[in-house]
């Protein structure tokens, strides 16, 4: 949510900083800004809709100055507007303000400065924080340095901001709790931004800023301190990324390229992992922890959407092999309904950013508790990696696309190796079983690329359902955390309301809904389900729904049944989500196209929720 890019150095700074807003464009925003200091005067401009309506804005506006700072918003306090359009004056206007995150007690804040006379133009709780900043600036009458860090101790939330002041046009200064912010280190120049995604035609070598740290950057120096006024030395670290991975690369949408991308995205996540012919299977994130997790008596696992559904999937594969009891939490929900976490319990925390704002709260929750955390996540570096005990990457690559893809079948194969690895310790799983297992999960990578041909048959089923009102996604056991997802991505990109249901639930209620307007999208692969399965399809069929049916390859009896079919490679019954749900990731894809929603930018949406 929302995008912070800035840039101080020697360069004109101003198309860095757009070029950077339009790198970060995936994470959703309403609306974009700049705020520059040219021929000694603070500037800003800012306007709502996309970066390009920013550029048309700043028309022919050509300024040479080499300090910038630029925002996207994604509007939590006031309506996307161009006043509440970030950056923001102070009061005086000598100083402008970038800001992510939430301020929770702004409020409070806003009556006190009103008290004293202020006048705000905007609803925003950003708005209030600058002001906050300098009126404790004038009443201590300190350094701009100084009352931020005054200020930070004050302010209840979260927040990554970077701040440029007219009476200090070579500095500028950042801060983050709880949001993420990056430092790209040039020479002579750096680079600040919510993620690495702008940086990296620059440099590679970043500073990824903990929380409760201020930066205080000119073009020559970086120093970094503790809202306690305690120096640290910057951690380094070299960018694991190129260039042309955040580019679309000849695909029309970065979604459709990411889809695309999944036999190499699940093959960098399996390489120096797993090799089936030795039975090597090593998690370098997993070690010093590995007996809490293969000991213990519960798993808990909390995510958000996408990875939500990822998790229980991994429940029905914990469960069954290591003989573990697993929960999925909702990591929204978690905090706030007292939950029951012993000492010894463990947390797999799952996150494609790794800023998930809700998950973090959730394992800062458990890890109070006592319990240990292992994170699974996309982006080095980030929240939930630095917050975890142990934990191990997805190794994906940037996803671009706000609806998560590759996300899902990379975590996926993270939270199966954590699985059979427990399995194989702990001797809840046969050798042969364990063998059989590394064998089919090394053919993953080929099994998506053949789901993946399936393509144009996919194209042409999109055609015919794009103008429906509903669709009903059903399926049971490990396909039914998939019916789940292929319903999230339908309504996420294309707006239509589309339900995931176990199977067998269908008739305990939604069954009402189903006529002859209805699809009805049966994840129907060849488990030990597979009989009831058909029998639910049956019931459809007798209320004149439409049905299209991913199943296994071979299958006689349900191509029978119903309308559409998509076959997909066969493989072992608890990999199956990795290669059903391609084909439910198509189907939404081309239906969004065809309707012609914006693809790789839902309404209302964001990549990286980070705030609660």
């Amino acid at each position: 949510m929302c995008g912070i890019v800035a840039y101080i150095g020697s360069r004109k700074a101003s198309p860095i900083v757009i070029k950077g807003l339009k790198r970060l464009e995936y994470r959703g925003y309403d609306s974009a800004g700049i705020a520059l200091i040219e021929d000694s005067s603070l500037s800003i401009y800012k306007k709502k809709g996309k970066v390009t309506d920013l550029e048309s804005h700043l028309g022919n506006l050509n300024p040479q100055s080499t300090i910038c700072i630029g925002h996207t918003r994604w509007a939590t306090h006031g309506e996307p507007n161009d006043v509440n359009a970030h950056p923001h004056f102070s009061a005086s206007g000598n100083l402008a303000i970038i800001h992510n995150g939430i301020i929770e007690n702004y409020s409070s804040i806003k009556t006190d400065l009103q008290n004293k006379g202020y006048e705000f133009k905007s609803d925003t709780d950003s708005e209030v924080f600058i002001y906050f900043i300098e009126d404790i600036q004038k009443r201590n009458n300190c350094s701009l340095e100084e009352a931020v860090r005054l200020a930070l101790i004050k302010i209840v939330g979260a927040y990554a901001i970077v701040i440029l002041s007219e009476d200090s046009p070579d500095t500028l200064i950042a801060a983050r709790k709880g949001s993420p912010l990056v430092i790209g280190i040039g020479k002579n120049e750096f680079f600040l931004a919510s993620d690495a995604t702008p940086i990296v035609e620059y440099t590679n070598e970043v500073v990824y800023m903990n929380d409760q740290e201020m930066a205080i950057i000119n073009k020559d120096n970086l120093i970094i301190k503790t809202t306690q006024d305690v120096e640290t030395t910057p951690y380094i670290q070299t960018l694991d990324m190129e260039l042309d991975t955040i580019e679309k690369g000849g695909y029309d949408h970065f979604m459709l390229k990411e889809i695309f991308e999944q036999p190499r995205s699940v093959g960098d996540c399996l390489r120096g992992r797993l090799n089936a012919d030795t039975g090597h299977l090593v998690l370098g994130g997993i070690r010093e922890y590995a007996n809490k997790l293969e000991n213990t008596d519960r798993i808990l696992i909390a995510a958000c959407g996408t990875s939500w559904h990822a998790g229980l999937v991994a429940e029905y594969f914990i469960e069954e092999f290591c003989r573990i009891p697993v929960e999925v939490e909702y990591a929204s929900e978690f905090r706030y309904r007292n939950p029951v976490i012993k000492e010894g319990d463990v947390m797999i925390a799952i996150s494609q950013s790794g800023e998930t704002a809700d998950t973090l709260a959730a394992i800062e929750l458990a890890k109070s508790k006592g319990a240990i955390i292992f994170g699974v996540c996309n982006v080095v570096g980030s929240s939930i990696a630095r917050a975890s005990h142990e934990g191990a990457y997805t190794h994906a690559g940037p996803e671009i696309g706000v609806a998560s893809t590759k996300a899902f079948t990379a975590q996926l194969t993270v939270l199966f190796m954590i699985g059979l690895r427990v399995a194989h310790r702990k001797g809840t799983i046969s050798e042969g079983q364990y063998r059989e297992l590394l064998v089919e999960m090394e053919q993953v990578p080929s099994k998506i690329a053949k789901a993946l041909q399936l393509n144009e048959q996919i194209e042409c089923i999109a055609d015919l359902f794009k103008d429906a009102r509903n669709f009903l996604y059903l399926g049971r056991g490990y396909n039914f955390p998939v019916a789940l997802e292929g319903a999230l991505k339908l309504k996420e990109i294309s707006y239509i309301h589309a339900e995931g249901y176990p199977a067998a639930e269908m008739k305990h209620g939604p069954i009402a809904l189903i006529d002859e307007e209805m699809p009805v999208v049966f994840i129907a692969t060849n488990d030990s389900s597979y009989e009831k399965v058909v029998s639910n399809i049956q019931e459809v069929k007798a209320r004149k729904g439409k049905v299209i049916a991913v199943v296994t390859e071979g299958d006689t009896l349900i191509p029978e049944m119903a309308e559409f079919v998509i076959e997909v490679p066969a493989i072992h019954h608890a990999l199956m989500p990795m290669i059903s749900v391609i084909p439910l990731q198509l189907l939404s894809y081309h239906i969004a196209v065809m309707r012609g929603c914006n693809v790789d930018q839902p309404r209302n949406l964001a990549k990286s929720v980070t705030v609660e």
